[in-house]
């Protein structure tokens, strides 16, 4: 969903939603539907005797459904959920993890993904014909997601293409998705010898396009696009940004061509929060402190950042990490005190004192994994997610020729 300004602009409602959940840190709980709703959400309609239940009876219900289903249902909790949905979660991991636990979850009637709807897709592609995926809340986007339309990327994708006429036996272009993206984004890339990538292996996932083509295009995060890139050695002026508002994205032709990498204009509004002045805070208060942050951060993050990596990543080297240490992690807020409370021998904050969640991730209230479950137990399934045969076959086509990169 998104806001549509006369100059055509699109500003997703879940940036806007965000701001209506930052806190400072010191009081982050779940509270009734209907308080969370008195802030201007625009979440799914869940029938109203749910609105009113206290969090304690929400629990209790969930438990008894879930013993009452037993292994016909597994729930898949990615890390930015909050601490009352993780808690009932079969198993636990980032967008990559999840995806290749989604494959392998052969038995299960049943995947409950409390997560975001690119997720969910993802494992509705892989899951077997026999099992059915369900979103518990189907307002649960991803803004970064929805500043790349199939229209948008389908545009830019015959744009570029009647631009190039290359003699070379690679391939002008490469399409490289991030996880990040809908099926029918993962489907053109899957039609056009492209691959998806998550922020764990976009490393080999760029190994795999550069082997195969002569420059890639990157949708749609713009940030860990170029913070790839610089890794992978590519200079600042062979990156062009690509502007879906503008013809051509607002680059020449030249330009165009002589690049390496194209960068679709798009962000993830919870990382872009980041900045270097919170990093000199952070090493102002504490010189000694470990800077650990997401790529999805801009590049002048992470240039100025000890550590960078996916969110397993971020979760292992906080794991490994010596008693005593401090870590200042620029990432989603529910990782973040989740590792505070797991690891108490380490000093653990977010770098930014004014904690925003991911808004679409909070989308997902135990209410609505509640109404899911119950459903289930009355014989309906709620929220079931479905993908069209077209994008079924090459979204898979894409995705798993990342799962079949090498480690």
């Amino acid at each position: 969903m998104v806001i549509n300004h006369q100059n055509k602009i699109k500003i997703p409602v879940t940036e806007l939603e965000q701001s209506a959940f930052c806190q400072d840190g010191s009081n982050f709980r779940t509270k009734t539907l209907e308080q969370e709703f008195k802030a201007g959400v625009r979440w799914q309609k869940i029938p109203t005797r749910y609105l009113k239940l206290k969090p304690e009876e929400i629990k209790s219900s969930i438990s008894e459904l879930k013993k009452a289903l037993g292994e016909k249902v597994v729930i898949l909790g990615h890390h930015y959920q909050r601490e009352d949905v993780i808690e009932f979660s079969d198993l636990q991991g980032d967008s990559f993890l999840l995806s290749k636990l989604a494959a392998e979850t052969k038995d299960a009637e049943v995947i409950i993904f409390c997560g975001v709807h690119f997720m969910a897709e993802t494992a509705e592609i892989l899951s077997s014909n026999k099992q059915k995926v369900i979103l518990p809340n189907m307002a649960a986007g991803c803004s970064m997601a929805d500043m790349a339309s199939t229209e948008e990327v389908q545009r830019c994708w015959k744009e570029l293409s009647d631009i190039f006429d290359s003699d070379s036996d690679k391939q002008p272009v490469i399409p490289v998705t991030y996880m990040n993206s809908t099926a029918s984004i993962k489907s053109l890339c899957g039609q056009n010898n492209g691959i998806v990538c998550t922020s764990s292996n976009a490393k080999q996932a760029f190994d795999w396009a550069y082997d195969r083509g002569e420059r890639i295009l990157f949708v749609p995060d713009q940030h860990l696009g170029r913070n790839t890139a610089k890794d992978y050695g590519i200079k600042e002026s062979e990156m062009v940004i690509w502007d879906p508002y503008k013809k051509n994205g607002g680059l020449s032709v030249d330009e165009i061509i002589n690049s390496k990498i194209i960068l679709w204009k798009g962000h993830c509004s919870v990382h872009t929060r980041f900045s270097v002045k919170q990093i000199e805070n952070a090493k102002i208060k504490n010189p000694d402190v470990n800077i650990l942050v997401h790529p999805e951060c801009t590049n002048e993050v992470v240039s100025k950042a000890d550590y960078v990596g996916s969110t397993e990543y971020i979760k292992n080297i906080v794991h490994q990490a010596k008693p005593g240490t401090s870590w200042a992690i620029g990432t989603e807020i529910n990782l973040v005190k989740r590792l505070s409370h797991t690891y108490t021998d380490k000093n653990i904050f977010c770098l930014d004192e004014m904690v925003c969640p991911c808004a679409t991730m909070y989308r997902v209230h135990p209410a609505y994994l509640l109404w899911v479950l119950e459903g289930l137990v009355a014989g309906f399934v709620i929220n079931q997610i479905s993908v069209d045969d077209n994008d079924q076959k090459f979204s898979k086509l894409s995705l798993q020729r990342m799962l079949d990169l090498p480690k």
